[in-house]
Formats: structure tokens, C-alpha cells, sequence
């Protein structure tokens, strides 16, 4: 099957507007058209910066399930929760419904993104012409998801109206909820900052070759 990418024929996506323009001759940088922002063949520095964000993110994913995202104190003592002790505090209470909305959402989630860039990384630095089709969707999977990703943080909002007791009990968030929502935030970035059209690349070098 052949295929035939954009910048062969000359042409770039305006990361800003999406409109489809003409690279200019000889390489010179040119402004979009429509919107004014500066367009380019593919993304300054795309898997340098996808992975300084990616793997930031792989470090603070560790604290952000071994630190307490929450500490609770009532008139029967103090407690500090992480997220795997309120998946196991929700399931052995019998809410596993709960239990696997916080897992799902909060720790593989998370992870399979992470797993999902590093797998997209490592194959366009391979230069890989492994099931292309395949990788284009999986990327546009984990953009889809980075959208829906503040959602950790509405399951752990929701944990805390679970068990607000008003005047009775006090609520303050942890080192780790830092931690996850600063994981969310750079993975959804590092998506962003990652190019697609990378993955097409070495079907225009074969061709070349």
C-alpha cells in the first residue's frame, strides 16, 4: 500500500487554526495565513520536549501513590489516606463499583498513557514502519483521553464529599494529590507536545532510499 504524507506534497497544518497551507520554497519559516502563527513541516524539538514532560511525569507518578492524598482528622483521631488504601478501603466496605472507578481512573489510566507515549517515542526514534495505521489511532486514543483527564481529580473531589462529615471531621489534601495532579497535567502535555505526523516519516525515507 502507498502512502503519501503532507510534507512530500509541500504542504503544512497550522498547529494554531488547522488550515492547511503551502511550505514556502527553499525552507524559509512562513506565518499562517488565517491566524498569523508561525507554521512548521513538523513540531520544534518534539520528542526532546515529549520526553523531558513524559518522563517528569514517570517521577512524580511514584509519589503520587505512595503519598497521602489526603488527611482526614475527626473526634476519633487523625487519618492519612493514599489512593490505594481508599481503592481497598471502598472495596472491603463493599463499593467495589467505587473501588475500581479510583482505580481505573486514578492509577491505570494514568500509567497506560505513559506506557502508550513511551511505546509512540521509542518507535519513531526506531524509525519504525511497524504498523502505522495502528499507532496513528493510539495516539489519537491518548489525546482523547488526555482531554477526560482531570477526571482523577473529580473521583478524589468526589472521596472527599463521600466522607465530609461538615462541623464533625476536617479534609485537607496531601503532598501526593500534588503529586497526581501534577502527573495528569504533564501527561496531558507531553502529548501535545509529541507529533503525529513523526510516525509517517520513515514511509517518506523508504521511498527516498
Amino acid at each position: 500500500m502507498s502512502f503519501a504524507t503532507a510534507a512530500s506534497r509541500g504542504l503544512l497544518t497550522c498547529h494554531a487554526c488547522g488550515l492547511l497551507a503551502r511550505a514556502a520554497p527553499h525552507g524559509h519559516d512562513i506565518c499562517c495565513p488565517r491566524c498569523g502563527a508561525q507554521l512548521h513541516l513538523r513540531k520544534p524539538d518534539s520528542i526532546a520536549r515529549t520526553w523531558a514532560l513524559l518522563i517528569t511525569a514517570m517521577i512524580l507518578y511514584i509519589p503520587a501513590n505512595l503519598l497521602p492524598m489526603m488527611h482526614t482528622s475527626s473526634l476519633f483521631g487523625s487519618q492519612s489516606d493514599t489512593i490505594m488504601s481508599g481503592v481497598v478501603y471502598f472495596w472491603t466496605s463493599g463499593s467495589w463499583y467505587l473501588a475500581l472507578i479510583i482505580f481505573f481512573a486514578s492509577i491505570m489510566v494514568p500509567m497506560l498513557k505513559m506506557i502508550a507515549l513511551i511505546l509512540l517515542l521509542v518507535s519513531v526514534q526506531l524509525h519504525s514502519r511497524w504498523q502505522l495505521r495502528q499507532r496513528a489511532g493510539l495516539y489519537r486514543l491518548v489525546e482523547f483521553v488526555g482531554r477526560w483527564s482531570m477526571l482523577d481529580i473529580y473521583v478524589v473531589a468526589i472521596i472527599v464529599a463521600l466522607v465530609q462529615l461538615k462541623a464533625l471531621a476536617t479534609i485537607e489534601p496531601g503532598p501526593g494529590a500534588i503529586a497526581f495532579g501534577a502527573v495528569v497535567v504533564l501527561t496531558m502535555l507531553a502529548a501535545m507536545a509529541f507529533d503525529p505526523r513523526l510516525i509517517w516519516d520513515p514511509v517518506e525515507e523508504k521511498k527516498r532510499g
